[in-house]
């Protein structure tokens, strides 16, 4: 009986090989190594800067989704003009609700460059210079994220009422009141709409989120309806 199910896992349907323990390992291999570097970069760098998790879940599925379509591509011989022009399309993904933020848009190239790389290296490629690009694109997220504090900033449109506070002369007395009344520490502010009849203005508040806690949701920025 055990040798009738060795012999027909050996076996082949309609000619394709039912397991090639070979690149079934290999398949295994490259995918736990770029899963982790992806995690290393999402979930420990981007993540503790931005607390986005809307691109968090995008990032993970994006990165293994590519990985393993490059990976069974490649394995039909896939030519190279065809995998780059695949990484162009998803390199130019735009979401049709919000434009993504250019940091989020570089995080994005990051994760398919990495994924195409980890997916499309050849035997030409040994596994210890597969892995110092890896190792010298982590340093410099790295690097760039907690070393130098590169902050993430974000931004609220705001409605406000306090019309007379609008003038540049009495700019930190805005964002104080704003401050009090939100409970934000503010990096800037931009004015926006003034509205004499009803006496209100558009704000746009920049803020650190690292600064505070996380008050507000994940948008890029919010706008309000004063019709």
């Amino acid at each position: 009986m055990i040798n009738m199910i060795l012999s027909l896992i050996g076996s082949k349907i309609f000619g394709i090989e039912i397991i090639d323990y070979t690149d079934v390992l290999e398949l295994f291999v490259r995918f736990i190594f770029n899963f982790v570097v992806t995690t290393i970069i999402i979930r420990h760098l981007y993540y503790p800067a931005t607390r986005r998790k809307d691109y968090l879940f995008t990032y993970i599925l994006l990165s293994t989704t590519i990985f393993l379509l490059i990976f069974m591509l490649e394995s039909v011989k896939m030519k190279i003009g065809f995998a780059l022009g695949l990484f162009a399309i998803f390199g130019i993904i735009r979401y049709r609700t919000n434009p993504i933020p250019i940091k989020e848009m570089t995080y994005l190239f990051v994760v398919i460059g990495l994924s195409v790389m980890n997916a499309m290296s050849s035997k030409k490629i040994s596994y210890a210079e597969l892995l110092l690009v890896n190792v010298i694109i982590v340093s410099i997220i790295y690097l760039l994220e907690k070393l130098w504090l590169l902050k993430h900033e974000s931004s609220k449109v705001i409605l406000y009422e306090k019309i007379e506070l609008i003038k540049p002369e009495k700019q930190k007395q805005l964002i104080a009141d704003i401050e009090e009344r939100t409970g934000i520490k503010i990096s800037r502010i931009e004015i926006g709409k003034i509205n004499f009849l009803k006496d209100t203005a558009r704000v746009k508040v920049f803020y650190y989120e690292t600064d505070q806690t996380n008050y507000f949701d994940d948008d890029e920025y919010s706008t309000v309806d004063d019709s």
